[in-house]
């Protein structure tokens, strides 16, 4: 019987999550299983990959074959780099103190680089947002700033009537005049004609 690690999907239309799970070659994508040993929701940056360590190592050993996406992730995970140097104590290359050494130094350093990567995802959303912001302050100053002076041009418009009142002023004054200077024209022409 051929043992795989693979995939299962589950999860609903356009939202997939999978399964990680050991079954036997001949079974469906979906359907029967030996063992779940974890899963991978693709959805998240970066990918959630939550599988038991130790128990896909034991099965690595054992003989099961990974399936392409299954094999990058325990490559990713340090399942793969902890059966070459444990290949390498059963050779006897290197003891087993030094090959769990090996192993730690190795999983501290990619666990710190998957943080570093979470971090650094969290730091640029933030500043994406701040930008965001700023624009979309930047537009509400400008409009807020053109609805100004709208309102100077239509209050502007509306100004000129008190300048209108002062005209209003001296006209009855240049009228008063003209009555005068015709009221004594008039007085001439009523003379003449007597």
């Amino acid at each position: 019987m051929a043992v795989k690690i693979r995939l299962a999907r589950r999860g609903r239309k356009k939202a997939a999550m999978f399964d990680i799970v050991i079954a036997d070659s001949r079974s469906p994508r979906d359907g029967r299983f030996i063992e779940k040993i974890g899963t991978y929701n693709p959805q998240t940056n970066p990918a959630s990959i939550n599988f038991d360590g130790d128990k896909a190592f034991d099965w690595i050993m054992k003989g099961a074959q990974p399936t392409d996406t299954v094999r990058a992730m325990l490559s990713y995970r340090g399942v793969l780099y902890r059966k070459h140097l444990q290949l390498g104590v059963i050779k006897g290359a290197i003891s087993q103190e030094t090959a769990d050494e090996r192993y730690t130094a190795w999983k501290e350093d990619k666990d710190a680089k998957i943080e570093g990567k979470r971090t650094s995802l969290g730091t640029a959303k933030d500043e994406a947002r701040q930008q965001r912001l700023a624009a979309e302050t930047k537009v509400k100053d400008a409009r807020a700033e053109a609805q100004r002076a709208k309102q100077a041009a239509i209050d502007a418009a509306n100004a000129p009537a008190p300048v209108a009142e002062a005209e209003v002023e001296e006209t009855p004054a240049a009228e008063g005049e003209t009555a005068e200077a015709a009221a004594p024209a008039a007085e001439s022409t009523d003379e003449a004609q007597a």
